[in-house]
């Protein structure tokens, strides 16, 4: 592979944050300190630089940022069509060439690939579930699809927008790629290396950590203290999980008795806590895992600096108004009308100073975190990216509020513990 355009995971003296985004650096460090991280290969941010050349967008790319943003949208669509129609940079089909041959030999021949861009995973801006990340590619052909795929999401409307609100220049920026072996999980989720309370926090599912990451389930959530020992489990409801078993992620319900059946023992969430607070010392501060756990044992998956803040004041009056208790964000507490969100035609009517109440606590709702007081969802989970999102924003979140939508009427005033994850309403 030229290091031009293609690093070895392995070699974190080359896989430095310019070149491989920090994600993938941070994963690189945590590799070298010998925490278990899957095997993998980082298209560098030189790469991408060189197909948007190659495909002759490097000028486009630079009208971008300075365009008001119903005129962006052009130049930002031929530029997504670009990369995903240009012919490949001879250096980077043998790249993908070299990488699929290191990485599906022996027991498994699935991978994953993930964004990895300049500007992701940093104190400032995590951008959690705004780019893309492909599971199970078991194809070649796939394999191109997927990397084209994650060129194209630095310039979606989504991300875009994201941007503008950081005053990110998407120009400015990269999208280095990480392909990596798949870890084929019976398990996963995420963590929390610190709390206001001084605890660990773990959260998981049955299968892969995407229905967590995307809201599509409650899940387990571990307290730890510091010393990783069990201080409580709280059994989420887990009635379907993701595979991605030669044929890409598939939805599968989950056996009853397994619904809510926690998916860790308790000498696993300390196995785990124990990773957790390695990672943590290795990089120097508070950290914001995911994970996974295969037949080999426990696999970090991503590490990004996680913002804390003390506790902020609470009114005592709320307290004998009625409650919802969920999964807290770990951050903030705050007032405000209720705006109850069932579908996505419902986001135009969330205004300033808004509580949103939903259903799904999918990334999708970042678009009126801007507008929104607190964010309480029925599904999902403090490590979902929801919450990072509002996390990174100041803004409370409780997830996991079963019954939030039928509960808590429109425009009753509402009272988001972002800490405590304790929801409670009047009107």
């Amino acid at each position: 592979m030229s290091p031009d355009v293609a690093i070895s995971l392995a070699d974190a003296d080359a896989a430095t944050a310019d070149r491989v985004g920090p994600k993938a650096a941070t994963l690189a460090q945590l590799r070298r300190s010998g925490l278990p991280v899957p095997e993998g290969v980082c298209l560098t941010a030189d790469a991408y630089r060189r197909q948007l050349a190659l495909a002759g967008l490097a000028e486009t790319a630079r009208r971008v940022a300075g365009a008001e943003r119903l005129e962006a949208r052009r130049p930002a669509l031929s530029i997504r069509l670009g990369l995903a129609r240009a012919a490949l940079d001879p250096a980077v089909t043998a790249a993908l060439d070299s990488a699929w041959e290191r990485l599906t030999s022996g027991a498994s021949a699935q991978l994953a690939v993930r964004s990895s861009a300049s500007c992701e995973d940093t104190a400032r801006a995590s951008f959690a579930g705004q780019f893309e990340t492909f599971l199970g590619i078991a194809e070649p052909a796939d394999l191109v699809t997927a990397v084209r795929a994650c060129w194209t999401a630095l310039w979606s409307t989504r991300a875009l927008r994201y941007m503008r609100a950081y005053e990110i220049d998407p120009a400015q920026s990269a999208m280095p790629i990480l392909i990596q072996r798949m870890v084929e999980a019976e398990a996963a989720g995420g963590a929390f290396s610190l709390t206001p309370n001084d605890q660990i926090v773990l959260t998981g599912t049955w299968g892969l950590g995407s229905a967590i990451a995307q809201g599509e389930v409650i899940p387990d959530r571990y307290l730890l203290r510091r010393d990783a020992s069990v201080e409580a489990v709280e059994p989420g409801r887990k009635e379907h999980l993701i595979t991605a078993a030669g044929a890409g992620p598939r939805w599968r319900a989950v056996e009853r008795e397994r619904v809510e059946a926690p998916c860790l023992t308790d000498a696993e969430a300390r196995a785990l806590a124990r990773l957790v607070l390695e990672a943590e010392s290795e990089l120097g501060s508070a950290v914001e895992i995911e994970w996974a756990k295969d037949g080999q044992g426990f696999w970090i998956l991503q590490a990004r600096p996680l913002r804390l803040e003390p506790r902020g004041a609470t009114e005592d009056a709320w307290s004998r108004h009625p409650a919802l208790a969920g999964q807290p964000a770990g951050i903030g507490w705050s007032t405000g009308p209720a705006c109850v969100v069932l579908d996505e035609r419902d986001l135009g009517r969330v205004t300033l100073g808004s509580v949103v109440v939903t259903q799904v606590g999918g990334p999708a709702l970042a678009a009126v975190l801007p507008r929104a007081a607190g964010v309480v969802a029925e599904l999902g989970g403090s490590t979902s990216h929801l919450a990072a999102l509002a996390r990174e924003r100041g803004i409370p979140a409780v997830l996991g509020a079963r019954g939030a939508t039928r509960r808590i009427p429109e425009g009753a005033t509402v009272a988001v513990d972002g800490v405590t994850g304790v929801v409670r309403w009047v009107g």
